[in-house]
């Protein structure tokens, strides 16, 4: 009972969001603004005025003057939480200042994307952990910035939180020799490039609570195959059925985005060979130094509760 007692303390970190993504739409006329966000309503910060939460945690302002909150009400929409709000700014905009910390009031690895309009210009631009502050000029990017911005996005999706490092370590554990590896690591990255590409042609539109359930029950699948089944063959479509659900992240993604799919899955794909590169790296060092630690099984243990819980959790919420 305490050695699962200790898993499930090391698992409990690893429990973050495989996404967590809200958006916005701000739209500017002269001094004025109207701004309107919307999350998941399983995203809402559990306080008793989350609507206010929420919009303390963003900030305008033009020419280093910040703009002020006028009016603002929230509600519940379709399975979303909706907050509007108006704004004055002290003179009309030409450039906007954005302040945005959301990871504090929902989880650190939350991603919004704002949407600006300013006189007939558009603009966007993404918030996270990483990038909390941006600055919109209402010109078009060049090439250069625009595969620069995507590709990164891509990348910080793919490592950029727990969750994520948990998929990629997976691979490694269940990864029996480097050439195994290099075949997982390969199947894993087409599953989740196909899923990407193909699910926009269909009608489809998996919701982001269906898509973390089942990514979390993938998981805890591998874990067992792990543990109970170490000769196991044809381990590698497994992994590919768990590229196909970490794609559909990159799918909705893309879908809420509009970022490039060949962009995007460019920078993620390179995050992630990385990581799985440093992850065997990893393993093969304690493995070699600390084998009386029998890292695989433990490891392979904490992913096990790691996504039992994460499956629950998610079906619950």
């Amino acid at each position: 009972m305490r050695a699962w007692a200790a898993f499930v303390l090391m698992a409990c970190p690893a429990l973050a969001h495989v996404m967590s993504m809200s958006s916005g739409d701000l739209t500017i006329a002269g001094s004025l603004a109207h701004y309107q966000l919307r999350l998941p309503l399983y995203e809402t910060p559990h306080t008793p005025n989350p609507g206010q939460a929420l919009l303390s945690h963003i900030a305008f302002s033009s020419g280093g003057r910040p703009a002020r909150l006028l009016n603002s009400s929230c509600r519940e929409d379709a399975g979303s939480y909706l907050c509007t709000a108006d704004y004055q700014f002290p003179a009309p905009v030409d450039s906007l200042d954005v302040d945005c910390t959301f990871y504090a009031v929902t989880v650190p690895n939350h991603v919004h994307l704002l949407r600006v309009e300013n006189g007939g210009k558009q603009d966007r631009a993404l918030f996270d952990i990483s990038f909390p502050r941006a600055t919109l000029r209402f010109r078009p990017p060049t090439p250069l910035e625009t595969f620069l911005t995507q590709a990164g996005g891509g990348a910080l999706r793919a490592c950029g939180g727990l969750a994520q490092l948990v998929f990629l370590a997976s691979l490694v554990l269940a990864a029996r020799s480097r050439r195994e590896l290099l075949l997982l690591a390969s199947m894993f990255l087409l599953g989740q490039l196909a899923t990407a590409l193909i699910v926009p042609l269909t009608r489809w539109e998996p919701p982001a609570r269906f898509v973390e359930a089942a990514a979390g029950l993938t998981i805890a699948y591998l874990a067992v195959e792990i543990l109970v089944l170490p000769k196991a063959g044809m381990r590698w479509l497994i992994v590919a059925v768990l590229g196909a659900f970490h794609g559909l992240y990159f799918e909705l993604f893309l879908r809420t985005t509009g970022y490039r799919a060949t962009y995007v899955l460019s920078g993620a794909v390179l995050a992630e060979a990385v990581a799985i590169g440093l992850c065997a790296a990893l393993f093969s060092y304690v493995g070699k130094h600390l084998a009386f630690l029998r890292p695989v099984p433990l490891c392979a243990s904490v992913l096990l509760v790691t996504g039992v819980a994460w499956f629950f959790l998610r079906l619950a919420s």
